[in-house]
């Protein structure tokens, strides 16, 4: 009998399970652009174009390939708008019930597929390093979930940066020698681009007329939608961009967009790139004394390490781990994260690069959009539908535990040891973005006070009894309780000042 193989949007690998476990000479490919699928968030312009060409570019790589392939477009006038209405659709054309699919990223579809009325045969996802049980193996007992030994594991299975049983160098991780502020280059190299074809311009003009309202700018569009293109855009990074991308990838530049970062994960989270390869040929770079370890390394961490431990902690979690809210936080999404006016330099930058490009990294992420989410109480689960929405590579398995857990310290701790919560200060010393503030980074109270300082403290005081027993933690509170009781005073009336400013939706 012939069977449907399912192939979803982040699934566009030849190896992944459907298609190997699927027969070419009789089996019929489904894919599909749906509504829900494109809709379920506002995703930004750039991600959804990103995903529809590089689908229907590899739905063409798999006819040239031999497969039989069911295609549905997104303005297709017979397209149902979802993933099982159209596998019963197309059961329907080929009198079949049979379905093999691969486990997708989160469990809204999965739940979706287990409750499909279809003889469905649903596969792991070996796209990765470690399976789900392996990462399941080695959290069981465990108290603490942190990631460094897990990343130790992955180092040791896969071989890389190895020298026998050892780590190469002696050491794990050279996080220490990655946290300088980065010197403005001219001649610095940019994440290589690509001109879009007819194939993707088609897509471009379809988002524009669909999604046009969506927080975004679609044009210009640069990304790799094939497999060629993505592994031209490793080769360019390993060979461009590595040899400094560790010293400076937490450094922020308001007039450099991207300063040494890949921008890899997007081609990564949607199947054109495998993660042993990448890392692979990170490796080869510094073998070859290219690239030094500390920048070899802090790559292949975030890669083997902190994207595989994300995972599994997203599956063990379970359903409900993306409406996770440990520090009862219900402030809405302030209009600033939309593009609404703000005088903050560093939310401006970062939301404005987020609005062009899809894109943000980590530190700008964690410490700006994030850190200021968590100091002003922001509810969580708008915080993870934000970073959904507008980042290439969110996709809810690698986004939520980042959001929910390390951000947003949403998940009680399971992730981190203690809130990412930072002053201007941080900010300050790894970018530039102060220089051009309305507000003084260094003013702690009064006029022209950087709202980072106040909102601080705010957050301290306000979840003392959570976290003075934190070792990690101490010190801010021994420093708090030296502090003048007016000064305290007035930083505090001065933050809740802020915050009512904040809530009645005036620019700050």
């Amino acid at each position: 009998m012939v069977k449907l193989v399912l192939v979803l949007g982040d699934q566009l690998s030849d190896g992944v399970a459907a298609l190997k476990a699927a027969d070419k000479s009789e089996d019929v490919v489904v894919m599909a652009e749906v509504g829900d699928e494109t809709s379920y968030v506002p995703h930004h312009p750039k991600k959804i174009a990103l995903v529809l060409s590089a689908m229907r570019h590899f739905a063409k790589h798999l006819e040239d390939d031999g497969w039989t392939v069911a295609y549905t477009r997104l303005d297709d006038p017979d397209a149902t708008k979802s993933i099982v209405g159209e596998l019963m659709r197309r059961g329907q054309e080929h009198d079949t019930s049979e379905v093999i699919a691969t486990s997708p990223g989160e469990w809204r579809l999965a739940e979706a597929l287990e409750n499909a009325p279809l003889k469905m045969t649903v596969l792991p996802d070996d796209r990765f390093v470690a399976s789900l049980d392996e990462f399941n193996d080695w959290a069981e007992g465990r108290k603490e979930l942190r990631m460094e030994y897990f990343y130790r594991d992955m180092r040791r299975k896969t071989g890389l940066l190895m020298e026998g049983d050892k780590p190469a160098g002696g050491k794990w991780n050279y996080d220490h020698d990655n946290r300088k502020p980065a010197p403005d280059d001219m001649l610095r190299s940019k994440p290589m681009q690509f001109t879009p074809d007819e194939m993707t311009e088609e897509v471009l003009d379809l988002v524009e007329a669909r999604f046009g309202e969506n927080f975004g700018t679609l044009r210009p569009f640069h990304f790799a939608v094939t497999r060629g293109q993505a592994l031209r855009a490793l080769d360019h990074f390993a060979k461009e961009l590595l040899p400094e991308f560790g010293p400076y990838q937490d450094a922020m530049l308001a007039g450099d967009k991207y300063l040494h970062h890949s921008l890899l994960s997007a081609y990564l989270n949607i199947g054109l790139l495998d993660p042993v390869e990448i890392c692979t040929r990170v490796e080869e770079e510094w073998k070859a004394g290219k690239v030094p370890l500390n920048s070899a390394e802090g790559y292949i961490r975030q890669v083997i390490g902190w994207r595989e431990y994300v995972r599994g902690l997203y599956f063990r979690e379970g359903p409900d781990y993306a409406s996770r809210n440990g520090l009862e936080h219900s402030r809405a999404l302030p209009p600033l994260y939309w593009g609404a006016e703000t005088k903050m330099a560093c939310l401006e930058h970062a939301v404005a690069q987020t609005r062009d490009e899809a894109y943000a990294h980590h530190i700008q992420r964690l410490m700006v959009t994030g850190n200021f989410a968590l100091l002003a109480g922001v509810d969580p689960n708008e915080v993870h539908e934000w970073y959904l929405s507008v980042y290439f590579d969110a996709f809810e398995w690698v986004e939520a535990p980042n959001t929910v857990g390390m951000s947003q310290f949403a998940d009680g701790g399971i992730i981190a040891s203690k809130p990412y919560v930072s002053s201007g200060n941080y900010i300050d010393r790894m970018s530039d973005y102060c220089g051009s503030c309305a507000y003084s980074v260094k003013t702690k109270t009064g006029e022209g006070a950087c709202p980072f300082n106040l909102l601080y403290w705010h957050f301290l005081v306000r979840h003392r009894e959570r976290f003075k027993g934190n070792p990690r933690m101490g010190q801010m509170y021994r420093t708090w309780d030296k502090m003048d009781e007016a000064k305290r005073e007035t930083v505090l009336k001065e933050a809740e000042a802020f915050l009512k400013k904040l809530d009645a939706g005036e620019p700050v």
